[in-house]
Protein backbone atom coordinates (compact mmCIF):
# COMPACT_ATOMS: atom_id res chain seq x y z
CA UNK A 1 0.00 0.00 0.00
CA UNK A 2 2.86 2.36 0.86
CA UNK A 3 4.52 1.68 -2.53
CA UNK A 4 1.31 2.40 -4.42
CA UNK A 5 0.78 5.68 -2.58
CA UNK A 6 4.37 6.78 -3.22
CA UNK A 7 4.05 5.93 -6.92
CA UNK A 8 0.81 7.91 -7.14
CA UNK A 9 2.40 10.93 -5.47
CA UNK A 10 5.40 10.72 -7.81
CA UNK A 11 3.14 10.51 -10.85
CA UNK A 12 1.15 13.52 -9.65
CA UNK A 13 4.37 15.48 -9.14
CA UNK A 14 5.59 14.61 -12.63
CA UNK A 15 2.26 15.64 -14.10
CA UNK A 16 2.38 19.00 -12.31
CA UNK A 17 5.97 19.54 -13.45
CA UNK A 18 5.09 18.79 -17.08
CA UNK A 19 2.06 21.07 -16.95
CA UNK A 20 4.16 23.86 -15.43
CA UNK A 21 6.84 23.42 -18.10
CA UNK A 22 4.25 23.70 -20.88
CA UNK A 23 2.65 26.75 -19.33
CA UNK A 24 5.93 28.57 -18.76
CA UNK A 25 7.83 27.56 -21.91
CA UNK A 26 8.87 30.44 -24.13
CA UNK A 27 7.22 30.48 -27.57
CA UNK A 28 9.56 29.95 -30.51
CA UNK A 29 10.42 33.15 -32.32
CA UNK A 30 9.96 32.50 -36.03
CA UNK A 31 10.56 34.70 -39.07
CA UNK A 32 8.47 34.04 -42.17
CA UNK A 33 9.80 35.73 -45.31
CA UNK A 34 7.51 36.32 -48.24
CA UNK A 35 4.73 36.93 -45.69
CA UNK A 36 2.90 39.15 -48.18
CA UNK A 37 2.68 36.33 -50.72
CA UNK A 38 0.09 33.60 -50.82
CA UNK A 39 1.97 30.63 -49.32
CA UNK A 40 4.07 32.72 -46.94
CA UNK A 41 1.00 34.55 -45.71
CA UNK A 42 -0.84 31.26 -45.16
CA UNK A 43 2.03 30.05 -42.94
CA UNK A 44 2.34 33.42 -41.17
CA UNK A 45 -1.36 33.48 -40.30
CA UNK A 46 -1.28 29.89 -39.05
CA UNK A 47 1.62 30.65 -36.72
CA UNK A 48 -0.22 33.69 -35.36
CA UNK A 49 -3.07 31.43 -34.22
CA UNK A 50 -0.73 29.58 -31.82
CA UNK A 51 0.70 32.35 -29.59
CA UNK A 52 1.51 29.82 -26.87
CA UNK A 53 3.89 28.08 -29.30
CA UNK A 54 5.13 30.73 -31.72
CA UNK A 55 5.95 34.41 -31.93
CA UNK A 56 6.06 34.99 -35.69
CA UNK A 57 7.50 37.97 -37.51
CA UNK A 58 6.50 38.38 -41.15
CA UNK A 59 9.03 39.89 -43.56
CA UNK A 60 7.56 41.81 -46.50
CA UNK A 61 9.41 43.57 -49.29
CA UNK A 62 7.52 46.86 -49.45
CA UNK A 63 5.59 49.25 -47.18
CA UNK A 64 2.58 48.60 -49.39
CA UNK A 65 2.69 44.90 -48.53
CA UNK A 66 2.94 45.77 -44.86
CA UNK A 67 -0.08 48.05 -45.09
CA UNK A 68 -2.09 45.31 -46.75
CA UNK A 69 -1.36 42.98 -43.81
CA UNK A 70 -2.16 45.75 -41.33
CA UNK A 71 -5.49 46.35 -43.05
CA UNK A 72 -6.29 42.66 -42.64
CA UNK A 73 -5.88 42.89 -38.87
CA UNK A 74 -2.30 41.73 -38.30
CA UNK A 75 -0.58 43.84 -35.62
CA UNK A 76 2.21 46.18 -36.69
CA UNK A 77 4.70 44.63 -34.29
CA UNK A 78 4.45 41.32 -36.12
CA UNK A 79 5.53 42.74 -39.50
CA UNK A 80 8.91 43.99 -40.72
CA UNK A 81 9.78 45.55 -44.06
CA UNK A 82 12.99 43.77 -45.09
CA UNK A 83 14.14 43.15 -48.67
CA UNK A 84 15.82 39.73 -48.67
CA UNK A 85 18.04 40.73 -51.59
CA UNK A 86 19.61 43.27 -49.21
CA UNK A 87 22.00 41.05 -47.26
CA UNK A 88 23.09 43.64 -44.66
CA UNK A 89 19.44 44.49 -43.89
CA UNK A 90 18.54 40.84 -43.24
CA UNK A 91 21.66 40.36 -41.13
CA UNK A 92 21.01 43.54 -39.13
CA UNK A 93 17.48 42.45 -38.23
CA UNK A 94 18.53 38.99 -37.04
CA UNK A 95 21.53 40.35 -35.16
CA UNK A 96 19.30 42.68 -33.16
CA UNK A 97 16.50 40.13 -32.83
CA UNK A 98 17.71 36.49 -32.94
CA UNK A 99 15.16 33.80 -33.82
CA UNK A 100 14.68 30.08 -33.23
CA UNK A 101 13.46 29.30 -36.74
CA UNK A 102 13.49 30.98 -40.13
CA UNK A 103 10.92 30.06 -42.79
CA UNK A 104 11.80 31.01 -46.36
CA UNK A 105 8.75 31.57 -48.56
CA UNK A 106 10.29 34.11 -50.95
CA UNK A 107 10.46 33.32 -54.64
CA UNK A 108 10.80 35.08 -57.95
CA UNK A 109 7.33 35.66 -59.39
CA UNK A 110 6.96 35.53 -63.18
CA UNK A 111 4.58 37.88 -64.98
CA UNK A 112 3.78 38.56 -68.65
CA UNK A 113 5.95 41.31 -70.13
CA UNK A 114 3.39 42.32 -72.74
CA UNK A 115 5.63 40.95 -75.50
CA UNK A 116 4.50 38.00 -77.59
CA UNK A 117 6.59 35.37 -79.35
CA UNK A 118 6.31 34.72 -83.08
CA UNK A 119 4.06 31.81 -82.15
CA UNK A 120 1.72 34.16 -80.30
CA UNK A 121 2.71 33.04 -76.79
CA UNK A 122 3.31 35.58 -73.98
CA UNK A 123 6.88 36.27 -72.92
CA UNK A 124 7.36 36.17 -69.14
CA UNK A 125 9.77 38.15 -67.00
CA UNK A 126 10.46 38.75 -63.32
CA UNK A 127 9.61 42.40 -62.61
CA UNK A 128 10.33 42.18 -58.87
CA UNK A 129 13.62 40.30 -59.03
CA UNK A 130 15.04 37.51 -61.17
CA UNK A 131 15.41 33.93 -59.93
CA UNK A 132 19.15 34.54 -59.52
CA UNK A 133 18.47 37.63 -57.39
CA UNK A 134 15.61 36.24 -55.28
CA UNK A 135 15.92 32.46 -55.27
CA UNK A 136 19.70 32.31 -55.06
CA UNK A 137 21.16 35.56 -53.72
CA UNK A 138 18.10 36.33 -51.58
CA UNK A 139 17.99 32.85 -50.08
CA UNK A 140 21.74 32.87 -49.50
CA UNK A 141 21.37 36.19 -47.67
CA UNK A 142 18.70 34.69 -45.44
CA UNK A 143 20.72 31.56 -44.70
CA UNK A 144 23.88 33.56 -43.96
CA UNK A 145 22.01 35.79 -41.53
CA UNK A 146 20.76 32.89 -39.41
CA UNK A 147 22.63 32.16 -36.21
CA UNK A 148 24.02 28.74 -35.32
CA UNK A 149 21.26 26.28 -34.56
CA UNK A 150 18.51 28.24 -36.30
CA UNK A 151 16.08 25.82 -37.95
CA UNK A 152 15.62 26.92 -41.57
CA UNK A 153 12.42 25.75 -43.29
CA UNK A 154 12.18 26.34 -47.05
CA UNK A 155 9.21 26.31 -49.39
CA UNK A 156 10.75 25.35 -52.73
CA UNK A 157 9.23 23.52 -55.71
CA UNK A 158 9.05 20.14 -57.38
CA UNK A 159 10.62 19.76 -60.80
CA UNK A 160 14.26 20.22 -59.83
CA UNK A 161 15.42 16.89 -61.27
CA UNK A 162 14.42 18.00 -64.79
CA UNK A 163 16.59 20.80 -66.24
CA UNK A 164 14.15 21.15 -69.15
CA UNK A 165 11.17 21.80 -66.86
CA UNK A 166 9.03 24.58 -68.33
CA UNK A 167 9.45 26.69 -65.18
CA UNK A 168 13.14 27.07 -66.04
CA UNK A 169 12.21 28.62 -69.39
CA UNK A 170 10.22 31.51 -67.89
CA UNK A 171 12.23 34.73 -68.08
CA UNK A 172 15.00 33.12 -70.11
CA UNK A 173 16.31 35.16 -73.04
CA UNK A 174 19.23 35.09 -75.48
CA UNK A 175 21.76 37.92 -75.38
CA UNK A 176 23.56 39.56 -78.30
CA UNK A 177 26.23 36.85 -78.20
CA UNK A 178 23.69 34.07 -78.45
CA UNK A 179 24.06 33.09 -74.80
CA UNK A 180 21.03 32.13 -72.72
CA UNK A 181 20.51 34.42 -69.72
CA UNK A 182 17.87 34.70 -67.01
CA UNK A 183 15.23 32.20 -65.98
CA UNK A 184 16.24 28.79 -64.60
CA UNK A 185 14.31 29.29 -61.38
CA UNK A 186 14.43 25.62 -60.34
CA UNK A 187 18.19 25.49 -60.87
CA UNK A 188 18.70 28.57 -58.70
CA UNK A 189 16.40 27.16 -56.03
CA UNK A 190 18.37 23.93 -56.05
CA UNK A 191 21.62 25.86 -55.66
CA UNK A 192 20.22 27.62 -52.59
CA UNK A 193 18.97 24.34 -51.10
CA UNK A 194 22.37 22.72 -51.47
CA UNK A 195 23.97 25.83 -49.93
CA UNK A 196 21.65 25.49 -46.94
CA UNK A 197 22.43 21.81 -46.48
CA UNK A 198 26.17 22.46 -46.69
CA UNK A 199 25.86 25.32 -44.16
CA UNK A 200 25.36 22.89 -41.29
CA UNK A 201 22.18 24.62 -40.09
CA UNK A 202 19.26 22.34 -39.27
CA UNK A 203 16.91 22.43 -42.25
CA UNK A 204 13.61 21.26 -43.69
CA UNK A 205 13.09 21.68 -47.43
CA UNK A 206 9.61 21.15 -48.85
CA UNK A 207 9.11 20.75 -52.61
CA UNK A 208 5.39 21.26 -53.26
CA UNK A 209 3.73 20.28 -56.51
CA UNK A 210 1.49 22.71 -58.35
CA UNK A 211 -0.10 25.04 -55.81
CA UNK A 212 -3.88 25.20 -55.40
CA UNK A 213 -5.79 28.09 -53.87
CA UNK A 214 -8.17 25.73 -52.09
CA UNK A 215 -8.82 24.95 -48.41
CA UNK A 216 -6.31 22.76 -46.61
CA UNK A 217 -6.99 19.90 -44.23
CA UNK A 218 -9.31 18.14 -46.67
CA UNK A 219 -6.98 15.74 -48.48
CA UNK A 220 -4.53 12.92 -47.96
CA UNK A 221 -1.01 14.24 -48.37
CA UNK A 222 1.67 12.26 -50.18
CA UNK A 223 5.40 12.76 -49.65
CA UNK A 224 8.18 11.57 -51.94
CA UNK A 225 11.59 12.48 -53.29
CA UNK A 226 13.15 13.31 -56.65
CA UNK A 227 9.88 14.16 -58.44
CA UNK A 228 8.54 10.63 -58.06
CA UNK A 229 4.88 10.17 -58.98
CA UNK A 230 4.38 7.21 -56.63
CA UNK A 231 1.40 7.37 -54.31
CA UNK A 232 -0.93 9.45 -56.47
CA UNK A 233 -1.30 10.64 -60.05
CA UNK A 234 -1.99 14.14 -58.69
CA UNK A 235 0.76 16.70 -59.12
CA UNK A 236 -1.02 19.33 -57.01
CA UNK A 237 -1.32 20.43 -53.39
CA UNK A 238 -3.24 23.26 -51.67
CA UNK A 239 -1.09 26.13 -50.39
CA UNK A 240 -2.79 25.79 -47.00
CA UNK A 241 -1.52 22.21 -46.74
CA UNK A 242 2.00 23.31 -47.64
CA UNK A 243 1.81 25.91 -44.89
CA UNK A 244 0.58 23.29 -42.43
CA UNK A 245 3.48 20.95 -43.23
CA UNK A 246 5.94 23.80 -42.74
CA UNK A 247 4.35 24.58 -39.37
CA UNK A 248 4.53 20.91 -38.39
CA UNK A 249 8.23 20.92 -39.29
CA UNK A 250 8.69 23.43 -36.46
CA UNK A 251 6.93 21.08 -34.03
CA UNK A 252 8.39 17.70 -34.98
CA UNK A 253 12.07 16.83 -34.65
CA UNK A 254 11.68 14.17 -37.36
CA UNK A 255 11.41 16.90 -39.99
CA UNK A 256 14.89 18.23 -39.29
CA UNK A 257 17.51 17.67 -41.98
CA UNK A 258 14.90 16.38 -44.41
CA UNK A 259 14.27 17.41 -48.02
CA UNK A 260 11.16 15.99 -49.70
CA UNK A 261 8.34 16.51 -52.21
CA UNK A 262 4.73 17.16 -51.23
CA UNK A 263 1.54 16.47 -53.18
CA UNK A 264 -2.08 15.79 -52.29
CA UNK A 265 -4.56 13.22 -53.51
CA UNK A 266 -7.80 14.45 -55.03
CA UNK A 267 -10.40 15.39 -52.46
CA UNK A 268 -12.35 12.29 -51.45
CA UNK A 269 -9.53 9.95 -52.48
CA UNK A 270 -7.82 8.39 -49.45
CA UNK A 271 -7.90 9.50 -45.83
CA UNK A 272 -7.37 13.12 -44.78
CA UNK A 273 -3.89 13.50 -43.26
CA UNK A 274 -3.88 14.28 -39.55
CA UNK A 275 -0.79 12.39 -38.34
CA UNK A 276 1.94 14.85 -39.25
CA UNK A 277 4.45 13.32 -36.85
CA UNK A 278 4.31 10.13 -38.91
CA UNK A 279 3.91 11.72 -42.36
CA UNK A 280 7.55 11.27 -43.39
CA UNK A 281 7.61 7.62 -42.30
CA UNK A 282 6.76 6.43 -45.82
CA UNK A 283 10.05 7.90 -47.06
CA UNK A 284 11.97 5.30 -45.02
CA UNK A 285 14.74 7.84 -44.41
CA UNK A 286 15.12 8.92 -48.04
CA UNK A 287 16.01 12.53 -48.83
CA UNK A 288 16.29 14.49 -52.08
CA UNK A 289 19.23 13.36 -54.22
CA UNK A 290 20.98 16.57 -55.28
CA UNK A 291 23.18 14.73 -57.78
CA UNK A 292 20.09 14.61 -60.01
CA UNK A 293 19.13 17.52 -62.22
CA UNK A 294 21.31 20.60 -62.59
CA UNK A 295 22.49 23.32 -60.22
CA UNK A 296 23.55 26.73 -61.49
Amino acid sequence: MHVTKSWALSLAALSLTATHALSTSTPKKVVVTGAGGQTGQALFRKLLTYPEEFTPIGFVRTPESKQSLLDSGIPSGSIAVVDVTDGPAVKAFLTSSPVDAFCICTSGKPAPTGVMTEEGKPVFGYPNGSPEEVDWIGQRNQINACGAGTHVVVCSSMGGTDPSNMLNKLGRTVDSEGKEVGGNILKWKRKAEKYLIDSGLPYTIVHPGGLLNEPGGERELVVGVDDSQEGTTSRLVPREDVAEVMLQALRNEGYRNRSFDLRAKDKGDGVVTTDFAGLLGTLEGKNTDYSLGEIM
